[in-house]
């Protein structure tokens, strides 16, 4: 896995959902399977199973989540309004629309509110560009023309 990059509010996201996965939801899955071995026969009891593969999902998600820790690399917020960067907020024109995006990490986009990822083709895009720049994004729908208005 190569190092992404992230902002401190993601890195910070992933570190609560691993101590939440490893101290309260461990737990949790712990009692639950204890609870259902009371019920008897385990080989056909649906609560077990069900707990048992929850247990299996949430160690999984751990293991990815201390991965992905330990390999990513965390940028603050680049103070500069004239360039492009991870958490610049950026009102951009396109199709005669004018739109507010905001670059975010790849664990916080939300294309709904706006948070596009430095990853995602746009975010890559505007990355590094200045107040005027017009870029051109490949899109599904075909190539799309951006001119960037303002940096945040």
């Amino acid at each position: 896995m190569s190092d992404q990059i992230i902002s401190q509010e993601g890195y910070e996201k992933l570190k609560k959902e691993l101590d939440d996965r490893t101290s309260i939801k461990r737990l949790e899955i712990a009692e639950r399977i204890e609870a259902a071995k009371e019920l008897g026969d385990l080989s056909e009891n649906a609560e077990y199973a069900e707990a048992k593969d929850e247990q299996a999902f949430n160690d999984g998600r751990i293991c990815e989540l201390m991965a992905l820790l330990k390999n990513v690399t965390v940028v603050q917020k680049n103070g500069d309004k004239n360039k492009v960067s991870l958490g610049s907020c950026v009102t951009a024109k396109s199709d005669g629309k004018i739109k507010e995006f905001i670059l975010v990490s790849f664990n916080e986009a939300n294309p709904g509110e706006g948070k596009i990822s430095n990853e995602s083709p746009l975010g890559v895009a505007f990355l590094g560009r200045k107040k005027g720049d017009k870029i051109t994004v490949n899109t599904p729908r075909g190539p799309v023309v951006y001119e960037i208005i303002e940096i945040k």
